[in-house]
């Protein structure tokens, strides 16, 4: 039995994920962006062990998840899930940080910094990361608030290879679930909804050998073709470097 956490799972993927994950018999802890949240989802999805709380806009609160977390002991695995798609323009977090960047980059590379270590760390990308651009400047002038959901979903990409790269122990990957029917997807999207999350539980608990590798980015099983400045190790220094600046979080 795997100990798995799976942030942004109160509905989507992330939900979908966590009911395969506790039919499999693993035990699951949930994460919901607030209380009321948390207790719907902990009445429709039953069997899971925990259920934490946190705005992933928020800093601060984000650093309050790790300590949670943490305080559960150590995962086998966590999936970074949570993520958002469509914001007001110029929307700006607590700290006054583009949305999506702090939703879809921050979150995951705090939580990364600061939570225990696990033996296995699944991101979610998306193919639209390959119309991403990773820009220095852009990350140092957030308040010009051009950052785009593919630059973030390319941030993720960036950031599980630099995991992959510095930390040799562990598995480290990306996933792009692809265009499914979910909340974020919208009703007409053209992907199967169990592909959708089939990867990333098969990331998470499979033994299969095709599984236990790092620094890759999968599509339904299979590794696919991705933006090859994701491996860059200058760029992935630099988007870390970025990260602790505007955080205060240090990358160990």
């Amino acid at each position: 039995m795997a100990k798995v956490f799976i942030t942004g799972s109160a509905d989507g993927l992330g939900k979908l994920a966590a009911k395969r994950l506790i039919a499999m018999g693993h035990q699951v802890v949930l994460h919901a962006r607030n209380t009321e949240r948390a207790d719907e989802t902990m009445h429709t999805l039953k069997g899971a062990a925990a259920i934490l709380t946190a705005d992933l806009s928020s800093i601060e609160e984000t650093k309050a998840l790790a300590e949670k977390a943490n305080a559960l002991g150590n995962f086998d695995a966590v999936i970074h899930n949570a993520g958002i798609y469509q914001v007001q323009k110029n929307s700006v977090n607590p700290d006054g940080l583009p949305l999506l960047f702090a939703v879809n980059s921050l979150a995951p590379y705090i939580l990364t910094a600061l939570m225990h270590k696990p033996e296995r760390l699944i991101y979610l990308s998306s193919d639209m990361h390959m119309q991403g651009n990773y820009n220095h400047d852009s990350l140092l002038n957030l308040k010009e608030n051009k950052i785009t959901y593919s630059d973030t979903k390319l941030h993720d990409l960036i950031l599980s290879m630099a995991v992959a790269r510095k930390y040799p122990d562990m598995y480290s990957n990306s996933v792009d679930p692809g265009w499914v029917p979910t909340k974020m997807g919208g009703a007409n999207a053209p992907d199967d909804l169990e592909k959708g999350y089939e990867t990333q539980v098969w990331l998470a608990v499979s033994n299969e050998k095709e599984v236990k590798t790092s620094g890759h980015y999968f599509h339904h099983k299979k590794q696919n073709r991705y933006l090859q400045i994701a491996k860059n190790t200058e760029v992935q220094e630099r988007f870390l470097s970025d990260c602790e600046q505007l955080s205060n979080v240090r990358f160990i």
